[in-house]
């Protein structure tokens, strides 16, 4: 007669193992902690005798902390860490400087790889449910030099050279990121100019806009 009760035992068991898993809510969730984008670098301010070329790309990724400052958790602050490669690159006419009008055209490219350090404000409308949403975030970010070249070829040969010297140390800039889901656009606002004006020759005020895509992960 005990066989009965436990069969019972083991088919309830059974039974309730097959159901669903209880699924557990998380009020207290945080949004879009890791980035990377991806842009172009539109050059400002540029000497007159350089003109750009093909496509100056704009590289970055890093991570935010992300704070809700609202009890729905749709509003909040994000600072963070992170690391940008930009390639500058631009065409420079040397017959504009020079009295020789056969001075060649040499192409150059500006390497410069920088520390990040972001802060964002951000609105979504994400839920616990689900991480689907539209975000708008905007952000001041301060940037600090790790290296910069100058890389450069004409009909003398090719060269490369650091620039450490002749750079600010420090970048600034005004940023948005506005998008649903995966796919968002992506406005980086250059404050400040590349080069340290005490410390170059020729007066060189270039700054950049990037213009591109952010990609978030949890």
């Amino acid at each position: 007669m005990r066989f009965f009760p436990l069969l019972f035992v083991l088919v309830f068991n059974f039974s309730f193992s097959q159901t669903e898993p209880l699924t557990v809510v998380d009020s207290l969730f945080r949004e879009d902690q890791f980035y990377i984008s991806v842009s172009y670098n539109v050059l400002r301010k540029s000497p007159t005798n350089f003109s750009q070329y093909s496509f100056s790309t704009g590289l970055s990724g890093g991570f935010l902390r992300d704070f809700p400052i609202s009890k729905n958790r749709r509003w909040a602050i994000a600072p963070g860490i992170g690391y940008s490669f930009n390639d500058l690159k631009q065409n420079i006419d040397f017959s504009s400087i020079s009295d020789n009008t056969s001075s060649e055209i040499v192409k150059s490219r500006i390497l410069l790889h920088y520390l990040d350090f972001p802060l964002e404000i951000r609105w979504r409308n994400a839920t616990p449910n689900s991480h689907k949403f539209w975000r708008i975030y905007g952000g001041v970010m301060a940037s600090y030099l790790i290296n910069g070249k100058f890389k450069y070829e004409g009909d003398l040969g090719s060269r490369t050279e650091n620039i450490n010297d002749l750079l600010n140390k420090f970048q600034y800039a005004t940023y948005l990121t506005f998008g649903f889901n995966t796919w968002n656009a992506y406005i980086h606002y250059g404050l400040n100019p590349y080069f340290d004006k005490d410390k170059t020759a020729a007066e060189n005020n270039m700054t950049s806009l990037k213009i591109g895509l952010m990609f978030y992960i949890l």
